[in-house]
C-alpha cells in the first residue's frame, strides 16, 4: 500500500493495560486483514507487552466482523514481491506470542484465518465465541504456512481434511476436539478473557513465566523450526502460474482458473532443492 507523503499511519490495533493485563485489540476494517508493515507492527508490540513489568498476563482480541482474515491478499496481487516481508511479520508475530515470557490468551470470534490461525496456534489459551469459524485457505491463496501453528489446536487427520479442502471448523466442533478452551456467547466474549487473565495475572509473576518457559520446553519439536518449513513452500508457491491466478481470482471476486502442469511444479522444487 502507498501512502501520502507527509501522512501519518495509524497502527492498525490498539493496547490497554490495566491490573496487570495488557489487551490488545486488532482493528483495520473491513476484516482485520494486515500488510507486510502490519504484521510487523504488530509483533513489535507483543514483544513489547512480554516485556512490560506492569503487563503478568496478554490478552488478543479483534474488532468488528471476526478476528483476524490473515494477510492482506490485495497486497501481494498488486506486490507479490513482498511475500518475503510478509512472511518475516507472520514469524515474527507468532513467535512474539509463543515465546513471549508472559501466558497469552486469545479472544476469537466471527472468522479466523491465515494468519489468525498462526497467531491462535501460538497462544496458551483460546476462548472462541459461538459464532467462530477457523479456517486455512492457503491453498485457495495460492499460498502455504498455518499448518504447524493448526497441529497445536488440532490432531494432524483433521488439519490435513482442513488444508486440503479449505472447510471451516465451527465453534462447536473445536470445542468438542479440544482446540479451545471455552466458548461463550458473543457478547461475553471479552469478560470472559478478562475473567481468566484477572485469574492469572494475580498470580507471581515470577512462577507464571518460569511455567511458561518450562511448558514450552517439553512441546514436541520447535514450532518455530516448523513454520520456517512451511514458508519455504509458500516462496516455491509463489513461483508458479497457480499461485498469481489464485490471489488474482480472489481480488476480482471470480473463479481461479488453474492450469498449471505438474511438471513446472516439480521443475521448481528440483532448482531450490
Amino acid at each position: 500500500m502507498t501512502e501520502p507523503l507527509g501522512s501519518v499511519r495509524s497502527l492498525p490495533f490498539r493496547i490497554e493495560r490495566a491490573d496487570g493485563i495488557g489487551e490488545l485489540v486488532i482493528d483495520q476494517p473491513p476484516v482485520n486483514a494486515l500488510d507486510s508493515r502490519g504484521w510487523h507492527e504488530l509483533a513489535e508490540a507483543i514483544d513489547a507487552l512480554g516485556r512490560d513489568d506492569t503487563v503478568n498476563v496478554i490478552v488478543l482480541r479483534g474488532e468488528g466482523r471476526g478476528f483476524c482474515a490473515g494477510v492482506d491478499i490485495k497486497e501481494l496481487a498488486a506486490h507479490p514481491e513482498r511475500i518475503v516481508t510478509v512472511n518475516a511479520g507472520n514469524y515474527a508475530t507468532f513467535r512474539a506470542v509463543h515465546r513471549n515470557p508472559k501466558p497469552v490468551i486469545v479472544a476469537v470470534h466471527g472468522f479466523v484465518l491465515g494468519g489468525g490461525i498462526g497467531i491462535c496456534g501460538a497462544a496458551d489459551v483460546i476462548i472462541a465465541s459461538e459464532c467462530v469459524r477457523f479456517g486455512v485457505p492457503e491453498i485457495d491463496r495460492g499460498a502455504m504456512g498455518g499448518g504447524a501453528h493448526l497441529q497445536r489446536m488440532f490432531g494432524v487427520q483433521k488439519v490435513r481434511a482442513m488444508y486440503f479442502t479449505g472447510d471451516m471448523v465451527d465453534a462447536t466442533e473445536a470445542w468438542r476436539l479440544g482446540a479451545v478452551e471455552r466458548v461463550v456467547p458473543r457478547a461475553q466474549l471479552r469478560d470472559a478473557a478478562v475473567e481468566m487473565a484477572r485469574k492469572i495475572a494475580a498470580k507471581s509473576p515470577a512462577m507464571l513465566q518460569l511455567a511458561k518457559e518450562a511448558l514450552n520446553g517439553v512441546e514436541d519439536g520447535d514450532l518455530e523450526d516448523k513454520y520456517r518449513w512451511e514458508q519455504g513452500f509458500t516462496l516455491q508457491a509463489y513461483m508458479t502460474n497457480d499461485s498469481a491466478e489464485a490471489r488474482s481470482a480472489f481480488v476480482e471476486k471470480r473463479d481461479a482458473q488453474f492450469g498449471t502442469p505438474s511438471s513446472e511444479v516439480a521443475q521448481t522444487a528440483g532448482e531450490h532443492a
